[in-house]
């Protein structure tokens, strides 16, 4: 009943105006019949889990089933969660507080839960700092994330009201990244989503991209106009060229100009370790996206997702040119998927 449970929620609250323009915007790409896209498109919705999003990102108008059968749609990322994530935990990584408390010893980076204390608490968490990130309690993709600078403000005091009048939840410190990692793109901490699956307890690094910025924001987020690059996990490389959600392909960063496909992430066994190491401490999720900064002292955590984004897997039609999707690599470790 998961899965029909998914799909007739999704058909009860679909919107039918962007379905409709996707169908136009692929009819015009393919030359295809609308008639015959729309209705593929809501059998590859009930058949392989794939939205109307998925249908035209991952060019299933291009594919036949077995080749549509492959790929990671949003129903199949949703199945893996329900089969290895329990509800009942979710507040673990929903809740950036309580996560930054039970994996403190990850984090290398001072941090104050801001909406939860005083003003003289702000003050004394800002003696020393110049700056700092703030994040609302209900950030995703990347929004509402502001790095502040004392000396923008006229007063500690000011900076304090702005923070409250923003809805601010967290502050910490700015992560300072690998000067490596700043040669992608300076304006933003480039961090590394890696993917674990953990199985009969034993927790497996299954997939990890490095997400760049690609804007004036100092987020990375693919979301928020960033863009992504997997990474070859033996060699922590740079496996091909950037793509972002605007169907872009990217050899070199286009604001600083850094060849990607072979760039060399720094501290790679360590990031693996890490992360590694954190999964196999995570209760009641064997499935968890971490995002991982690189600095100069090694990996820390940013944060973790209950509910990894699958449009970050190097399914793209660039990444995928067999059209063989990246379901294959979990069916390794979850034979029922």
């Amino acid at each position: 009943m998961g899965r029909l449970g998914y799909i007739f929620r999704c058909i009860a609250h679909m919107d039918y105006g962007a379905l409709f323009d996707t169908v136009g915007r692929v009819h015009d790409k393919s030359g295809k019949n609308r008639i015959w896209l729309f209705f593929d498109v809501v059998k590859c919705g009930f058949k392989f889990g794939a939205g109307y999003k998925d249908y035209d990102l991952l060019e299933f108008y291009n594919m036949d089933d077995a080749h549509r059968a492959t790929f990671v749609t949003r129903g199949v990322n949703n199945t893996i969660v329900r089969m290895l994530n329990d509800p009942a935990y979710y507040h673990i990584v929903d809740n950036k507080n309580e996560f930054y408390e039970q994996f403190d010893e990850y984090l290398h980076r001072g941090w104050l839960h801001f909406s939860n204390s005083s003003k003289e608490d702000f003050a004394a968490f800002m003696e020393g700092r110049d700056e700092i990130i703030a994040k609302p309690s209900d950030a995703s993709c990347g929004q509402g994330v502001e790095k502040l600078a004392r000396a923008d403000f006229d007063s500690l005091d000011a900076l304090y009201d702005h923070l409250v009048s923003s809805g601010a939840d967290l502050i910490e410190d700015v992560v300072v990244q690998h000067p490596d990692m700043a040669r992608l793109n300076p304006g933003s901490v480039n961090t590394i989503r890696v993917y674990t699956v953990r199985v009969d307890g034993v927790p497996h690094v299954i997939y990890a991209c490095v997400r760049m910025g690609n804007s004036d924001r100092p987020v990375d987020n693919i979301n928020a106009g960033g863009m992504y690059s997997a990474i070859d996990l033996e060699t922590g490389k740079i496996s091909g060229p950037a793509c972002d959600k605007s169907y872009h392909v990217f050899e070199r960063h286009p604001r600083t100009g850094t060849l990607l496909p072979g760039f060399q992430i720094p501290l790679w066994d360590e990031v693996m370790g890490l992360c590694l190491e954190a999964a196999a401490k995570m209760p009641g999720m064997g499935y968890v996206g971490w995002d991982v900064a690189v600095t100069q002292d090694g990996p820390l955590f940013i944060e973790a997702n209950n509910l990894p984004g699958h449009d970050a897997f190097p399914q793209m039609p660039s990444q995928a040119p067999d059209h063989i999707g990246f379901k294959p690599a979990f069916q390794k470790y979850l034979k029922n998927l």
